[in-house]
């Protein structure tokens, strides 16, 4: 907690930025354009938490320069024994450095100095002005600045656990006080800077004879009296902890740009760094920094939303209902679900005026279920949900079935901010109605969702959360309608929710013979592969360890070193395929098979837990999580199953038709993204390559190579099919001379030639990006945003990626409302005709459906008419449709 007196609170940038990194998963911290934030995230949650804990009134990082200082021009290997630093690493310094602009918190380097230097001198000018001091650093030479007036804050675990060093606790912890922890490691040596101390000399010894001697200097004037073979070690190497010690003196009186007093409390950017959180997906780390402070002097006071709220009686809902019947009513529903199933706990009713009511639907009488049941099953009666999907399956486990749903408040946050991960309920009352979803006591006077009468905890939150949905619904479909995307909301994303509840109620049948039998082979594959692995190097090794072959590789096979890591050197997926293609060694092939097989079980595995007593498969799918627009499907993921592979099209084996149905259908877009990339550039000469109904590669490769489409080799055809496929994804003349393995100039030629030929696709690809660059967004042709605002970075890595997203988004996402479209369209024209099938999976551009004995033709019919003229282009909707016993018999 803060003193009375000013606090400086100053932090090594550098070596809390490193621990973070360490700390969090970085796979777990990459944007939608693929920027790696796990250093930036961890540094700024350490910080806010600082923040928030100490209250400081003065605050600064320092930051460590690229180059060397006056310590390696004294001693050259200082600090040489570090691991290469992650390539994933040094970009988010740069970013760490953005959110302390938009904070306005000062951050301070010095040439030929550490960062250390630079907490020193801080230190030592906050104590002369009668400050306290926090240093936080995971740089132990930092300890020699402990005193009264200055507390270092040491990392024990990642960033979050910070070991409190006073004077004392120094001393309990390394034997010495503060001012002699330097010359203690002088003795010990510091690993870290790569400064070897005197061998056989620990920190007990080294405690023991500054004791003893009253320092280090008498105990070098005194070396000749130190006994033993400690004694005698520490002879003959008095110059390395000579040297030792001359460069874990830090300084105290550099000479920087910044005074103490530029260090004081500074009002933030809050639109700056708003917006650069949305930039780094950075949500709930958000809402903790507008916790900290207002842009004012005085806390900014939101308007309570006021709710009414009464936990209801028996018999008093139809009369409820008909009072509010011209109002959308918000729902929230407490209980659990699942695909295709769940429980209902409570239910809460209520209006954007605040008038709200809750009951357990147990405890209900008949006449308030019957109430409820027909209310809800009315399509004139408006509602609005937050995240429906599962309490609109759980509703119908009760037999009560929806209509009338408007308005998905997550599904419109989704619209509005498509690059976010989550969209939890309490985020969007804060972001948009200002307001906390808490108790008046939890509120601390800050803006709250009140209540007038009793009630449980339960029903009070699930009141506050119906209102706010209500209230949710109307401002954010008018952000919508300003935005152009309401129609989106209305007419795409809910509809789809509805045929989403009836698929994942559906499920699939599967066989599980067959996924045994394959659960078995691949099994099989896994030991075959490992033992032929173990025979090549003459030994057994857990192929899945990294250390483990990483000794095998890099030690005994002597292979070409991968990219360092803090464990060493890489033994991932990408790194080994690479190393094949270098060596072609056999231990790197069978390694490949055992990976490829794991994961072939693993994936089968997935598939047999997932199987329901009914037989079949529930997939659970996901509306808000590709910023692009296309769906997502877990537990299991059924989008994760080779397509183009033997084997996935074996596992597809498993999945069958059910009972009481006659067959699967299969239908799929042929080339859709292409044929996109043709209407949205206006390319005369894409556009007729489609109309010919030719093969559209081969149509193409006769365009760029100047022959008949007939005299195209299959060489020929192969490269243009890789550009075709690989525009729309920000192709590069390097990526497309990795996939064709050959010169980057002999692709860029290769992509010259196609653009002289295809020249306004050239011209939509170089338009697309500036037209977002200029409006911050790009649009689908039904009108969905994604957000960019990366493509106006000063940070070169950050602007690229954004700019290969500019480039997709587009494409991808209306290839993404297509499908849904035709969907919808599936599913309204076998209503219309009466037809028992269904449509079971939706799976990238494919659609799997369920056929009803005798209405193969029929459907046939729906299907290739509700696809084929789901969107209006300037090229045909091929549609490839096939029957079978499963889903891979149904396959074209």
């Amino acid at each position: 907690m803060s003193e009375s007196r000013p606090t400086l609170l100053i932090l090594d940038g550098h070596s809390m930025a490193f621990r973070a990194f360490f700390a969090l998963p970085v796979e777990n911290f990459t944007t939608s354009t693929g920027q790696h934030t796990n250093a930036v995230y961890g540094f700024v949650s350490m910080l806010v938490n600082l923040l928030r804990d100490e209250q400081p009134s003065h605050v600064a990082v320092a930051f460590d320069l690229a180059g060397g200082t006056f310590r390696t021009e004294q001693y050259s290997d200082y600090k040489g024994g570090r691991a290469a630093i992650p390539p994933e690493f040094p970009g988010q310094i740069d970013l760490i450095k953005e959110v302390l602009d938009t904070l306005n918190i000062p951050h301070i380097e010095k040439p030929d100095y550490e960062a250390d230097d630079i907490l020193a001198t801080m230190a030592t000018r906050a104590t002369r002005k009668g400050m306290r001091t926090l240093i936080v650093s995971g740089d132990r030479d930092a300890i020699q600045l402990v005193d009264e007036d200055v507390t270092l804050l040491y990392p024990r675990k990642g960033v979050s656990d910070l070991l409190r060093l006073t004077p004392d606790a120094v001393e309990e912890k390394y034997l010495v006080r503060p001012e002699r922890y330097p010359e203690l490691a002088a003795l010990v040596g510091e690993s870290a800077d790569n400064l070897p101390g005197v061998p056989g000399v620990g920190p007990k010894t080294a405690a023991k004879w500054l004791a003893a001697h009253d320092g280090l200097e008498n105990l070098i004037r005194q070396a000749d009296s130190v006994k033993g073979k400690a004694g005698q070690s520490f002879r003959e190497h008095l110059d390395d902890v000579r040297r030792n010690r001359r460069l874990n003196a830090l300084i105290r009186d550099l000479d920087l740009d910044a005074t103490v007093d530029d260090l004081g409390h500074r009002s933030w950017n809050r639109e700056g760094t708003r917006a650069l959180f949305e930039a780094l997906e950075f949500r709930g780390l958000w809402d903790r920094v507008q916790a900290l402070e207002s842009t004012g002097d005085e806390p900014a006071q939101a308007a309570t939303i006021h709710v009414d709220g009464r936990v209801l009686t028996g018999g008093e809902l139809g009369d409820w209902l008909k009072e509010h019947r011209r109002s959308r009513i918000g729902i929230d529903v407490t209980g659990s679900w699942a695909a295709g199933s769940g429980e209902v706990t409570g239910i809460a009713l209520g209006t954007q005026d605040g008038a709200a009511r809750w009951f357990d639907p147990v405890e209900v009488g008949v006449d308030d279920d019957r109430a409820l049941a027909v209310w809800l099953a009315d399509p004139t009666a408006a509602k609005a949900m937050h995240a429906a999907k599962g309490p609109i399956e759980a509703l119908a486990a009760r037999g009560w079935e929806i209509a009338g749903l408007t308005c998905d408040t997550e599904l419109a946050a989704y619209l509005l901010r498509p690059d976010r991960r989550s969209y939890p309920l309490d985020e969007l009352v804060g972001l948009h109605l200002e307001a906390e979803l808490s108790s008046p006591a939890e509120a601390s006077g800050q803006a709250m969702l009140d209540f007038d009468e009793d009630g449980s905890a339960q029903s009070a939150e699930s009141m506050a959360r119906a209102v706010a949905v209500a209230r949710l619904a109307t401002v954010m479909e008018t952000e919508l309608d300003q935005y152009g995307e309401l129609d989106l909301l209305h007419d795409l994303e809910v509809p789809v929710q509805t045929s989403l509840v009836a698929m994942e109620r559906a499920g699939i049948a599967i066989d599980a013979d067959v996924l045994d039998a394959l659960r078995s082979e691949f099994d099989g594959r896994v030991s075959g592969a490992q033992q032929q692995a173990w025979e090549v190097i003459g030994q057994e090794v857990n192929l899945g360890s990294p250390k483990q072959l990483q000794k095998v590789l890099f030690d005994e096979l002597d292979m070409p070193k991968t990219r360092r890591t803090k464990s060493g050197y890489t033994t991932d997926a990408d790194a080994l395929a690479g190393l094949f293609e270098k060596t072609q060694h056999p231990f790197l092939a069978h390694l490949l098979e055992h990976r490829d097989a794991i994961r072939l079980r693993q994936t089968v595995d997935g598939l047999l837990k997932s199987v329901s007593d009914d037989g079949r498969i529930h997939t659970t799918y996901q509306q808000t999580v590709a910023a692009t627009g296309r769906l997502s499907s877990t537990e299991p993921n059924l989008q994760n199953i080779p397509m183009r592979t033997e084997e996935g099209r074996r596992i597809r084996e498993g999945f069958v038709v059910g009972d009481g149905y006659e067959a699967l259908m299969s239908a799929d877009y042929s080339q859709i993204e292409m044929r996109i990339m043709a209407h949205v550039s206006g390319d005369d000469s894409l556009i007729e390559a489609f109309r010919s109904g030719l093969d559209v590669h081969t149509v193409t490769a006769s365009h760029v190579f100047g022959v008949d489409p007939a005299a195209v080799s299959v060489a020929q055809r192969s490269k243009i099919k890789a550009m075709n496929y690989g525009l729309a994804y920000g192709l590069s003349a390097f990526g497309l001379s990795q996939q064709l393995k050959v010169p980057v100039p002999e692709a860029r030629a290769l992509m010259d030639d196609y653009f002289d030929r295809f020249g306004k696709v050239r011209d939509y690809l170089t338009g697309v990006v500036a037209t977002a660059r200029k409006d911050g967004f790009t649009s689908t042709l039904m009108g969905r945003r994604r957000y960019l605002p990366d493509l106006n970075s000063s940070n070169r890595q950050r602007r690229e990626m954004a700019e290969r997203a500019a480039l997709n988004a587009p494409i991808q996402g209306t290839a993404a409302d297509l499908i849904k479209a035709a969907m919808l369209a599936t599913d309204a024209g076998l209503a219309a005709k009466g037809l028992s099938s269904r449509v079971l999976l939706q799976v990238h551009d494919e659609l799997i459906l369920e056929l009803a004995a005798g209405e193969e033709a029929a459907v046939r019919e729906v299907v290739t008419e509700a696809m084929g003229h789901a969107m209006d282009l300037s090229v045909p909707l091929t549609v490839s449709i096939g029957v079978g016993r499963s889903w891979f018999g149904a396959a074209h």
